[in-house]
């Protein structure tokens, strides 16, 4: 039972928005939806707890297919950050909207980036490339982010103030070309940085919401100073490049930890 806690909570986090969403919205859409995310989610941790290799790639491909395929190709919802911006801009809480709410703005001060972790479809993709771990220095290029973040807010808000007709056929195009576009730059990055985690770190608008919420993240690696030898191998399987033996919320690239549990997989002593 003590072993099964973190999945437990995680399920009974995504049940209690499954089911609040699913009363106040009055749309039974919304159970399925969170269940079906949690239970993926928690399924993933269950099998690292049971020490499955690929627990985090089962998480993974389970609630990105999900995501990409289901709700972006088939229902037609954008789900990227211009789609957030298009609800956001017409009022209504639905689709991108609940999903930012949950997964990338109040969610992560509970949870922190475990969506970049176990869901996020771009990086579903960019892990399956051989860099597992940065073979290089981290870039001082973090800046690109609020570019493209604010490239974002503007197109969505050029459509809404010239008045553009067929909205949700624009964001249903948008949803594939921005994916397009994610894929080719993410896996150039990769190719050229050799780290699959490279658009993460320097490109995705998204962490824009995710960093500053993560700073006060319930869930959180730490580590216990007295099992720890210093050993360095949790910084160096860390694809973040996280420094987790310092249990300070300052600690350097703290809100870029996605909850791999790469550097727990690998101390030698766990102390993690």
């Amino acid at each position: 039972m003590q072993k099964n806690f973190l999945p437990l909570v995680m399920l009974a986090v995504f049940e209690t928005v499954a089911i609040t969403l699913w009363l106040t919205q009055n749309d039974i859409f919304y159970l399925f939806n969170f269940s079906y995310i949690g239970i993926s989610v928690s399924f993933g941790i269950f099998l690292f707890i049971r020490k499955y290799r690929y627990a985090r790639r089962v998480a993974q491909l389970l609630v990105g297919l999900y995501m990409l395929v289901y709700l972006g190709f088939i229902c037609g919802e954008n789900m990227q950050i211009e789609g957030f911006w298009y609800y956001l801009f017409t009022g209504v809480f639905e689709a991108a909207t609940i999903h930012y709410a949950v997964a990338k703005i109040f969610g992560p001060l509970f949870f922190g980036r475990g969506w970049c972790g176990y869901a996020c479809w771009t990086a579903m993709v960019l892990d399956f490339l051989p860099y597992k771990i940065s073979e290089t220095p981290g870039k001082k290029i973090g800046w690109i982010r609020y570019i493209t973040f604010t490239i974002s807010l503007i197109f969505v808000s050029a459509l809404f103030l010239a008045h553009v007709g067929n909205m949700e056929e624009i964001m249903f195009w948008a949803f594939i070309i921005g994916n397009i576009i994610y894929y080719a730059v993410g896996i150039t990055l990769a190719l050229v940085f050799k780290d699959n985690r490279a658009f993460c770190k320097y490109i995705c608008p998204v962490t824009i919401f995710l960093k500053p919420m993560s700073y006060f993240s319930l869930l959180r690696i730490k580590c216990d100073k007295s099992k720890c030898i210093s050993c360095g191998k949790c910084k160096s399987v860390c694809p973040m490049e996280v420094d987790v033996t310092d249990n300070s919320r300052k600690r350097k690239n703290g809100t870029e930890c996605i909850l791999c549990f790469e550097c727990v997989k690998n101390c030698p002593k766990d102390a993690l």
